[in-house]
């Protein structure tokens, strides 16, 4: 079975494009590099934030996103 997304399947197709986007990037890095290049370091203190890259905020902000689409946020009512 099918399913197209409709214009009201904003915050779905956005969480999956942001997902699909995010898994390509790290792909294309392990298959050009043999390792994921993580850029971002976060400091503050003594206190250090896990290095991250741009592709892995992306799956992040995208799985949150298909987590609140299932929840029912950003739907317009149907009637």
């Amino acid at each position: 079975m099918t399913r197209r997304l409709t214009t009201n399947d904003r915050v779905l197709g956005t969480g999956l494009m942001l997902i699909l986007g995010g898994a390509a990037g790290n792909l294309t890095d392990r298959l050009l590099h043999g390792y994921v290049i993580d850029f971002v370091d976060v400091y503050y203190r003594a206190w250090h934030w896990p290095a991250f890259n741009v592709a892995d905020s992306a799956i992040t902000v995208g799985a949150v996103l298909l987590a609140l689409d299932a929840l029912g946020w950003g739907r317009k009512n149907r009637h």
